[in-house]
């Protein structure tokens, strides 16, 4: 059965410029806005204040009419660039216009009047797109009161240890922004070591290398702030040290666990000295004038990029021990094949899923992006041959998310844009697709700004609501949708863009705020559908958290979250202006992606803070959808094509440079919707076949072939 289209829509990519899905177009009645006016024009706030923009918008004969305003946040000078994101905890603006302030530095604010161009697909006033109004923004420092300075260690002679100053304003407040430094009066017993520039939010951090015993005093200095700390450094007990690795065979991306047991002269054991890492190597890049490579943690954990002979050290005082270990090829590399391709080129391709229905066939769904609502159903039961059996077009601009229930037998699809902007979500009878998919409801109770992503669990829907929030709306009966909870952080400015539910958690990306984990009935912390509790919140200072993949490995049983950026090259607010220009599909010039994905593992009950320990980062595409299973992980980068990554065993460091890519697929398409542009969406394997959906040429389907006997580097396209 196939759902009449009520309106075709103009394609706005809201996502591509990271805000809410629920800034739609103002309603083509009424008078038109024609002029924007602002106060205060400038802004300049001490860190914490906040100041309230005041907007107007006229009409042509001047007369003042109501319209929807969008406050979007400008965090260029952070990066040196103009960017458009929520996030970095530096300042955020509400929907209704507050401007709140922590972090001190040049900003601004961009006011804009949705929808109110001629072309709202364009991005800038002089294309004829938004009617907008910068407001520069300077936030100032507040005053530091006190500098409370402390040491993170015992203090030996011969080792390292942590200093930590926090500049606390008259609020009682940690002044955050300030960069402090730090002074010995006599460097032979504790020399600061310089640190290299990072992203903290506050450099507060120090480290002191401890030359000679005895006394010292170290200086910090914030801002126009001081303080003294008096040291005294112990000579170093330890007389004995012996270092004993865990394995001394590994392949490359094993981690290597070293245990250092130490004594002193008279042989008792010691516990509370640190000990310092160091690695050196030699490798075939080294032969080659390459440089080694290799991670080594100072809690001991030693993890190798590059197959070779390793040697590591450990030392405290002037005493060391070391050991060696040799590294091989990770040899996961397969070659990759193509199986089938269903090409759509008359729109893009947003988003699939793959399953079983009760019938016992095979079939796949996919979305479209910015065109006329149209959702795909495929026969995939024979892969080489994916045929189109059945659409489902409603009224939407996009369809960018499809969701099948455990069973298989009922859908979801995501609305955005429709024509009379009551978005929300349809809810489809998929049981049978080959005598024709059925329509069984349609909800979109609070749901009009837009749906962007959904998860269907245990008989409810969890849906994006404008980018805000998440609502749980049961279907156990499908055709009788009801909701029954909501969730949203507690941030004004606060901004989802995905969510997936396992076990009776859910897991959601949330851009600047990061991931967060919510118990919605299997965390034990008091959470149901009906009463959302959140666990536990971890944000990255990237601000691009896109997408969320909770996994429990199947050869350790440690528990990771897979947290996926997204960074877009979108014309003159690029954050990263080296990587193309273009809105895909509409200028015929594809866009450039940027992000990678973040490894952060918690403990099962979520009581310990959570540990960044690793990342996949591809260096010339971003990343976008997830999904992991029996330790694969399959991921889309955009045009950096399908990868396929081994995550099995512990994971620490960069797995691109592991060698643990097992395969990569390049979709080339002459006749695709952008010829020969790959844009890969979303990856899900299936029978041992894996599909994929392109942005623009639609759904593919490839398979691994056998391991090779010896490891190669060839990359398979």
């Amino acid at each position: 059965m196939r759902f009449p289209n009520f309106r075709n829509p103009v394609a706005v990519l809201a996502a591509l410029l990271l805000i809410p899905a629920g800034a739609l177009a103002q309603d083509e009645e009424g008078p038109r806005p024609a002029s924007l006016t602002v106060s205060p024009e400038e802004i300049t706030l001490t860190a914490g204040e906040t100041a309230q923009i005041e907007a107007t918008a006229l009409d042509e004969d001047g007369n003042e009419i109501e319209v929807e305003f969008l406050y979007l946040p400008l965090y260029g000078q952070f990066w040196n660039l103009e960017m458009r994101t929520w996030g970095f905890n530096i300042f955020k603006v509400s929907r209704e216009g507050e401007v709140s302030t922590r972090r001190p530095g040049e900003y601004a604010v961009m006011v804009r009047v949705v929808g109110s161009g001629p072309d709202p697909s364009a991005r800038d006033t002089e294309a004829g797109g938004y009617l907008e109004q910068r407001i520069p923004l300077t936030i100032l420092p507040r005053p530091v009161a006190t500098l409370n300075v402390t040491t993170e260690g015992p203090l030996y002679a011969g080792t390292e240890v942590a200093v930590r100053a926090e500049p606390v304003d008259d609020t009682g407040a940690l002044v955050e922004g300030l960069e402090v430094t730090w002074a010995s009066s006599d460097d032979g017993v504790a020399m600061p070591i310089a640190r290299p520039p990072t992203i903290e939010r506050t450099r507060t951090r120090g480290m002191l290398a401890l030359g000679a015993a005895g006394p010292v005093t170290v200086t910090a200095t914030a801002g126009a702030a001081s303080a003294e700390m008096a040291l005294q450094v112990a000579p170093n007990p330890v007389a004995n040290m012996k270092l004993i690795p865990d394995r001394s065979t590994a392949r490359t991306g094993d981690v290597t666990h070293l245990n250092v047991t130490m004594t002193d002269a008279s042989g008792e054991t010691l516990e509370d000295v640190p000990v310092g890492f160091s690695v050196s190597a030699m490798t075939d890049a080294m032969g080659m004038g390459g440089p080694s490579s290799g991670l080594i943690t100072q809690d001991g954990r030693f993890v190798a990029d590059l197959p070779g002979v390793y040697t590591v050290v450990a030392r405290t005082g002037q005493v060391s021990a070391s050991t060696v270990i040799r590294v091989a090829d990770r040899g996961v590399r397969r070659p990759i094949e193509l199986v089938g391709h269903g090409r759509v080129k008359d729109r893009a391709t947003s988003d699939l899923w793959v399953w079983e229905a009760p019938n016992g066939r095979d079939y796949a769904m996919t979305g479209t992006h910015s065109a006329a609502g149209h959702a795909y159903i495929w026969d995939v039961t024979d892969p080489e041959n994916l045929d189109i059996v059945d659409v489902v077009r409603v009224d939407a601009r996009t369809v960018n998310d499809v969701k099948i229930s455990e069973d298989g037998a009922t859908a979801v699809i995501s609305r955005e844009g429709a024509s009379n902007r009551r978005n929300g979500l349809v809810i489809l009878d998929v049981s049978d697709p080959s005598t024709g998919v059925r329509k069984l409801a349609e909800y979109d109770d609070q749901l009009t700004g837009g749906v962007h992503n959904t998860f269907i669990h245990a008989g409810h829907v969890y849906a994006l609501s404008g980018g805000r929030r998440f609502d749980i709306i049961n279907i156990e009966d499908p055709s009788v949708p009801h909701r029954v909870g909501s969730f949203a952080l507690d941030n004004p400015a606060r901004s989802i863009h995905d969510v997936w539910v396992v076990d009776g958690i859910a897991y959601s990306a949330n851009w600047s705020d990061g991931v967060a984990v919510i118990d919605v009935g299997g965390a034990d912390k008091g959470g149901t559908p009906q009463d959302p509790k959140l666990v536990g919140q971890f944000p990255f200072p990237t601000g691009w958290n896109h997408a969320v993949y909770p996994y429990r490995s199947v050869s350790t049983g440690k528990f990771y979250i897979f947290a996926g950026d997204e960074a877009a090259r979108t014309g003159r607010y690029s954050p990263l202006a080296e990587i193309g220009t273009g809105t895909p599909g509409y200028d015929d010039e594809p866009t450039r992606w940027r992000g990678w994905i973040h490894i952060l593992e918690w403990d099962e009950n979520f009581e310990a803070p959570p540990r960044l320990v690793g990342r996949y980062e591809v260096p010339e595409a971003g990343s976008h959808n997830i999904w992991i299973e029996d330790d694969v992980m399959y991921v889309a980068f955009y045009n950096g094509g399908l990868r396929v990554v081994d995550v099995s065993g512990e994971l620490l460091g960069n797995l691109y440079r592991q060698g643990r890519e097992i395969a990569r697929f390049l979709p080339l398409d002459p006749e695709g919707f952008l010829p020969n542009a790959p844009q890969v969406w979303g990856a899900q394997p299936h029978k041992g076949i894996i599909y994929f959906s392109d942005r623009n040429s639609g759904l593919w389907a490839v398979k691994l072939g056998d391991l090779p006997e010896e490891p190669t580097t060839d990359e398979q396209q």
